[in-house]
């Protein structure tokens, strides 16, 4: 890290605006103070929100509320996942989603260029990383594709710098035996490592991490598909077809660590928003693409009044989850076996506890 300047790979990126609701273009050299300390301050650096790369934009360009879809991750992160893997002198590894080119940066120091591997979707990300890795003085392979589809090459680690739904097949199929891959899932702060097998019923076997962390999830284009963030405002007066009284106070669940990812096993594919008043009411929204969506609004730690609509009750499954979280002081996400199969899906155990994801 001491010999990786930073600061080189991001001499753009973005910065939320004062307003909170737009991002401000933040250009290094035209404030090299201000470059140099949020380049070595241990944070996420955004460099592309939407389909617009910082190093493209202007001072005028200010993207409303767009999801960023590049970044340059905080160091310690980007260590963190690297010792999960389990890095050894002389190991070739995959770099999956090369951003800024940090992380195959670090790669290519401790291993050297001949053993690191970095992919992307984004060809400009690819081509702008490949050029100033080379301006350091390194040329690790850095490669335009789909990490999802087809790998080049077989590797003995895989780290994955963003989140996916399910494993993807191709990664265990480019895994050398006894190889080891490090990935987060994405909609949740759950970090699973896994070792290839030999044969068997698993293709690998693994556990959740105790640590957590969260990364932008794989896309296979520009940008990311739109979501289903419209149908909050197609309910948000509705009152559905049970209207009761929650069991436990309205909060951000977003904002939470343990709960949406255990939501996001249990029940994948909701969306969340949250309102706060000034009057102390406060108001927490979940929707989900098969029309079902709950609406609890609430005064302080107060029970909330729910309204819930179509096939499933959202509200009710968040509720069952923290009532668990309350009587046993623990999920059972974490430190939970991962038994991964060929066609990616896991199937979590920890004690008579199963989950599964895919």
């Amino acid at each position: 890290m001491e010999r990786t300047p930073r600061h080189l790979l991001v001499p753009r990126w973005w910065g939320w605006g004062r307003d909170e609701q737009r991002w401000e273009l933040r250009d290094g050299p035209d404030a090299p103070e201000r470059w140099l300390s949020e380049a070595y301050r241990d944070q996420t650096l955004v460099t592309q929100a939407g389909t617009l790369h910082a190093d493209h934009a202007t001072k005028a360009d200010r993207p409303a509320q767009t999801m960023p879809t590049s970044s340059s991750t905080a160091p310690s992160l980007v260590v963190r996942m690297l010792q999960h893997a389990d890095i050894y002198d002389g190991a070739d590894v995959l770099d999956v989603g090369v951003g800024s080119g940090y992380g195959a940066a670090l790669l290519a120091r401790s291993l050297g260029d001949d053993h690191v591997t970095s992919v992307d979707v984004d060809p400009y990300l690819v081509e702008i990383a490949e050029s100033r890795l080379a301006d350091l003085g390194m040329r690790p392979r850095v490669l335009a594709v789909d990490a999802t589809g087809d790998l080049p090459g077989t590797y003995d680690r895989i780290v994955s710098m963003v989140s996916v739904p399910t494993i993807p097949p191709s990664w265990l199929a480019a895994l050398r035996p006894e190889g080891r891959f490090v990935t987060t899932i994405a909609n949740t702060s759950l970090i699973i490592t896994a070792n290839r097998t030999s044969g068997g019923r698993w293709a690998a076997i693994g556990r959740v991490e105790w640590d957590r962390a969260t990364f932008m999830a794989t896309r296979s284009g520009p940008g990311y598909p739109p979501d289903i963030r419209g149908l909050f405002d197609a309910t948000r007066d509705q009152d559905g077809e049970e209207v009761s009284q929650g069991r436990y106070p309205v909060l951000q669940v977003a904002w939470n660590w343990e709960l949406p990812s255990m939501l996001e096993v249990v029940a994948p594919g909701i969306e969340h928003s949250y309102e706060r008043g000034e009057d102390g009411w406060h108001t927490a929204r979940m929707v989900h693409e098969d029309g079902s969506w709950a609406r609890a609004t609430g005064q302080g730690d107060a029970p909330p009044v729910v309204h819930q609509g179509g096939p499933r009750r959202l509200w009710s499954i968040l509720d069952e989850i923290r009532h668990r979280w309350v009587v046993e002081g623990d999920l059972p996400l974490r430190g939970a076996t991962a038994y991964i199969s060929a066609t990616g899906r896991i199937r979590l155990e920890r004690g008579d506890w199963v989950g599964r994801i895919g």
